[in-house]
C-alpha cells in the first residue's frame, strides 16, 4: 500500500523503484550509479512546470487518451515548413484546418550541417540549431501546441552522436572516461571480429561498421556513418547521461518522444549487434522512468524492421515497453499492392496486424521522410512464382515509371549494383502520378491519381493505430527536383520528397475546382468522419473482409453495436463484388444507403459504408 503522506513523484518511483532497481544491477551491478540516476530522476520532476505536470496528471487518469480515433498526426521539417520554430508557431492555424492535432518535429537538435544526415548527428541534445531558434522559442512552441490541443513529437538520438559532441572530442584527444563512452580499439582484432557478424547498414555509401581515426591511432564503432559515433551502453555513464538529456527535453513540453534505432543500441560481440535482450532492458527502463517524472510523455519505437521483430518492443502488456511502433512493413506492402493491383499480401500483412492485441498502437502511413524499402514478406510472394531480386527491380522501375502504363516519378535510392537492391524515393502524390498527369495537361489523369492519393489516405485511415501525414501530402505536393542543384543534397536523393512546403500551392486549397483543393477537401472529410465515428477506435474489433476480388480489399470494424465496412479498389478498371451480407448499410460520404451483398467500387475508388 503506497504511503499517502508522499508527493505524487515518491508515490510513483514507490511504485517502480524494485524492478527498475532489479534491472538496473542486471544490467550494470553498480548501486552507487542507481542511486545517482534516482536522485537525478527527482530533480527532473522538481524543474518540471506545474503546466507539464498538469498534463501528466489529467493523462495518468485517461491512460487511453491516444487510443482513440480522435489523433491526426503530421510529420514536418521545420525549416522546410516554417523557416523557424517561431514560423512553424505561425502556422499553427493551418495545421489546425488541417485537421492536425498531433506534429512530429523531424530532427532540430544542434549539429553540423555537413556532417547532419538530415539532422542524426547530435552535437548538442540540449541546444536547437541555431539557425532554427532556440530551446526558449520550443517551449513557447510546445506551450502554443498545448492551449490548441496539438502534442509535440520530436526525435531522440539514442544509438549515437556527432563526432563533434563534447564527448567526442574529448574522446578523440585520448581521455579515457569519455573513450569509455564510445567503441575505441587500438588495433583490428577486435573490430575485425565484430565485422564477422554485424550487417552493414549503408554497405554502398557508408561500408563497414568502425572508422580508423589517424590522429588519435584508433577505431570507432559506426554504425550508420563515420561521423555518427556509436554511444556504449554496457558504460552506465552512458545510459544516465542520456536519460538526463531525455529528461530534459520531455520537460520541454514534448509530448511523444521517438527513440530513433532502438534496436542496434547494445553491442555484444558475436551478435549481429540487433535486437538484444538488454535493448529491451533498456526501453523497459526508460518506459518506468516516464511514468515516474513525465507519465504524459510517450515512447514511439523506431523500429524499421519485420513484424516478428518490432512487436516485441510493445514489451507485454504487464510490462510495456514503447507506447507505440512504426508499422512500416505495411507501408512498403502498401506500395507494392498499388504497382501490383494484386492485395493479397497486404491482406495477409493488414490480417497479422488485427490480430495483435489492442494495446499494441501502431503509427500509419503512406510516406515518411525515409526512402521507401522494399522489406516485403517475400516466402509469401515466392507462393505465387514472384521472386524477391526481380520483384524489387519491377517495383522501382513500376514506380520511376518505366514498367506498363506507370505515370509515377520516383528516384532509387542507395543502388547497389552487386545485389541489385535499392530504395524508393519520391512524394505520394509523384508517385501516384499527378506530376505527370499535370505536367501533360491530362484532365483525366488527374482525376485518376487523386482519385488514387484519396483511396490510400481513406484505406490509411480505416487501419487501426494513429494515421500520421507528411507535410505536403494534404494538398498533393510534388516531388522537388532542386535538390539535384545542392551540393551538400545532391547525393541524396531523399531529398527529392523533403521539399519546403509550397505555401503558394496550399493557399490554393482553398480555390474551389483546384488540384489542391480537390485532394485537401475530400481528405478533410474523410478526417472528420474518422474523427467522430468511434468505430474508427483502437479498441474496435478489426477483421479481414474476403471480397473474391484480388484488386479490392475490404476491412471491417466493430465497436459497440457499431460496424463498418472499408472496401478498397486498387485497380484503374471498376471492379464488382458480392458479399455474404444482407444487411443494410449507409454511405459514409454520401449519405447514401447501399446493399452490399452486390457492389461495385469505382476504379481507383473506395467505399465506407456503416451498418445502419
Amino acid at each position: 500500500m503506497s504511503n499517502p503522506t508522499l508527493n505524487e513523484f515518491e508515490v510513483r518511483l514507490q511504485k517502480h523503484h524494485d524492478e527498475l532497481r532489479w534491472l538496473y544491477m542486471e544490467l550494470y551491478n553498480n548501486g552507487s550509479m542507481f542511486y545517482e540516476l534516482v536522485e537525478n530522476l527527482r530533480a527532473c520532476y522538481a524543474e518540471r512546470s506545474n503546466d507539464l505536470k498538469g498534463i501528466d496528471r489529467s493523462r495518468e487518469t485517461d491512460p487511453d487518451w491516444y487510443r482513440r480515433n480522435d489523433l491526426l498526426g503530421m510529420m514536418l521539417y521545420i525549416d522546410n515548413f516554417g523557416g523557424t520554430i517561431n514560423g512553424v508557431r505561425e502556422k499553427l492555424d493551418y495545421i489546425q484546418k488541417s485537421n492536425v492535432n498531433y506534429i512530429h518535429l523531424m530532427p532540430f537538435l544542434d549539429t553540423v550541417p555537413e556532417r547532419s544526415d538530415g539532422g542524426y548527428a547530435v552535437k548538442d541534445f540540449r541546444k536547437v540549431q541555431p539557425w532554427l531558434g532556440t530551446m526558449e522559442d520550443l517551449e513557447e512552441l510546445t506551450s502554443a501546441c498545448h492551449e490548441k490541443g496539438i502534442q509535440v513529437c520530436m526525435d531522440f538520438v539514442m544509438n549515437h552522436t556527432s563526432e563533434d559532441h563534447e564527448w567526442a572530442v574529448r574522446a578523440r584527444n585520448g581521455e579515457g572516461e569519455y573513450m569509455s563512452r564510445y567503441f575505441f580499439y587500438d588495433s583490428w582484432e577486435i573490430p575485425g571480429e565484430y565485422e564477422k557478424t554485424v550487417p552493414q547498414v549503408f554497405p554502398t555509401t557508408a561500408p563497414g561498421n568502425f572508422t580508423w581515426l589517424p590522429e588519435c591511432g584508433h577505431y570507432v564503432m559506426t554504425t550508420f556513418y563515420p561521423y555518427q559515433w556509436d554511444l556504449n551502453y554496457q558504460n552506465p555513464r552512458v545510459f544516465n547521461e542520456m536519460m538526463y538529456n531525455f529528461l530534459y527535453l520531455a520537460n520541454r513540453g514534448i509530448d511523444i518522444i521517438r527513440i530513433d534505432a532502438v534496436p542496434y543500441i547494445w553491442k555484444e560481440l558475436g551478435t549481429q549487434c540487433r535486437n538484444l535482450k538488454q535493448v529491451h532492458t533498456i526501453v523497459r527502463m526508460m518506459r518506468m522512468i516516464c511514468e515516474i517524472v513525465c507519465p504524459s510523455v510517450l515512447l514511439l519505437g523506431e523500429v524499421v524492421m519485420e513484424p516478428e521483430k518490432v512487436v516485441p518492443y510493445f514489451g507485454t502488456v504487464e510490462k510495456p515497453e514503447c507506447h507505440m511502433l512504426y508499422n512500416v512493413t505495411t507501408m512498403a506492402t502498401t506500395w507494392h499492392t498499388v504497382a501490383t493491383r494484386d492485395t493479397t499480401l497486404l491482406r495477409e500483412q493488414l490480417d497479422k496486424v488485427f490480430h495483435l492485441p489492442k494495446q499494441y498502437v501502431f503509427l500509419n502511413y503512406l510516406r515518411c521522410h525515409d526512402d521507401i524499402g522494399w522489406g516485403l514478406d517475400y516466402d509469401s510472394l515466392l507462393r505465387f512464382g514472384i521472386q524477391e531480386r526481380p520483384h524489387k527491380a519491377y517495383l522501382n522501375n513500376f514506380f520511376r515509371g518505366y514498367e506498363g502504363m506507370s505515370i509515377s516519378q520516383g528516384e532509387l535510392y542507395n543502388e547497389d549494383p552487386v545485389t541489385g537492391d535499392a530504395r524508393l524515393c519520391g512524394t505520394t502524390a509523384s508517385l501516384c502520378g499527378l506530376e505527370t498527369a499535370l505536367i501533360a495537361e491530362d484532365a483525366e489523369a488527374i482525376t485518376s491519381s487523386i482519385n488514387t492519393i484519396v483511396m490510400l489516405h481513406a484505406y490509411m485511415l480505416t487501419q487501426s493505430g494513429i494515421p500520421v501525414l507528411y507535410s505536403g501530402d494534404e494538398i498533393g505536393q510534388l516531388n522537388d527536383e532542386t535538390y539535384h542543384n545542392d551540393e551538400n543534397k545532391a547525393e541524396d536523393s531523399r531529398y527529392l520528397h523533403r521539399g519546403k512546403m509550397d505555401w503558394i500551392a496550399a493557399a490554393r486549397a482553398d480555390e474551389e475546382g483546384t488540384t489542391e483543393n480537390r485532394i485537401f477537401t475530400a481528405l478533410s472529410r474523410l478526417e472528420i468522419l474518422r474523427r467522430n465515428e468511434n468505430v474508427f477506435s483502437c479498441a474496435a474489433d478489426v477483421w479481414i473482409i474476403e471480397t473474391g476480388d484480388r484488386a479490392v480489399l475490404g476491412i471491417g470494424r466493430y465497436l459497440k453495436g457499431e460496424t463498418l465496412v472499408g472496401l478498397f479498389n486498387f485497380s484503374e478498371v471498376d471492379r464488382r463484388v458480392c458479399l455474404n451480407d444482407t444487411a443494410h448499410y449507409m454511405d459514409l460520404i454520401t449519405g447514401e444507403k447501399r446493399s452490399i451483398r452486390s457492389i461495385t467500387i469505382p476504379a481507383q475508388g473506395f467505399f465506407w459504408l456503416k451498418k445502419v
